[in-house]
């Protein structure tokens, strides 16, 4: 099960997977990119379900995890995924913001855990892999519900690996840098907007930050998450691992 895997590293994800041979259980708003992706992995050769969903209601999750079920049996691994939370200074920011940042990021994560867990304890196996950000470890002033969160999901993945490691099951987190998808987009042209600056402007002084002077690409996240998900990192557990081209500071 990949959530939000019609775009951007969810697809990549996705794709990975079918790659390897997986059978793959996607789920996004859209459903113009949802049958596009589906296609796509269909051609890689996976066996795949696609299905409309918002991940901030619980019901509808519910519903895509008993349909997964169904077609493609219990999912032995899962990656948790949603597009970020609004963005803004923190003095600008609703309740209402805060509340829908909290469903889409953080409880989201939460309810697809749940639904998950059991039948992988029952079968003493599981691969659950969160998708956040780096912001993680290193907040930014534009995204504060995101930085916010996401710490909260590093501790999340900590804990969850704690309990349920006795029972074969890993949890891991992926903490990507910038990579240029339609997400990182929008964040560029508000920060341009912020500095009275041009898009490619902006991104060119974001590139001179990062150590590889690149924006990265989303096939080289896909890789690393299809890694956490093998037999090859059975021993990797509670995990927050950066994949950001060397940007973020923080020593750990």
């Amino acid at each position: 099960m990949v959530a939000a895997g019609s775009k951007g590293l969810g697809r990549a994800i996705a794709t990975a997977l079918a790659k390897e041979g997986a059978r793959v259980s996607i789920c996004a708003r859209s459903e113009g990119p949802l049958a596009e992706t589906e296609q796509v992995l269909r051609a890689a050769g996976g066996d795949v379900l696609a299905m409309a969903v918002d991940v901030s209601q619980p019901e509808a999750l519910a519903r895509w995890h008993a349909a997964t079920v169904e077609r493609l049996g219990h999912p032995a691994l899962v990656v948790t995924n949603t597009g970020g939370p609004p963005a803004g200074l923190f003095e600008d920011l609703t309740e209402d913001a805060w509340r829908a940042g909290i469903d889409s990021t953080l409880m989201n994560v939460i309810r697809v855990s749940r639904l998950v867990l059991p039948a992988m304890r029952a079968a003493k196996y599981g691969r659950i892999v969160h998708l956040t950000s780096f912001v993680a470890k290193q907040s930014m002033s534009l995204l504060t519900i995101s930085s916010t969160l996401r710490a909260g999901l590093s501790a999340l993945t900590k804990t969850m690996a704690t309990q349920v490691a006795a029972d074969g099951i890993t949890v891991n987190a992926v903490l990507p840098g910038h990579f240029m998808t339609d997400r990182q987009v929008h964040v560029n042209e508000l920060r341009a907007k912020q500095h009275g600056i041009t898009r490619a402007a902006w991104e060119e002084r974001l590139m001179a930050e990062i150590p590889a002077r690149r924006f990265g690409r989303p096939e080289e996240l896909a890789s690393a998450v299809a890694f956490l998900l093998s037999e090859h990192a059975a021993y990797v557990n509670g995990t927050s691992l950066q994949i950001d081209g060397g940007l973020t500071g923080a020593t750990f």
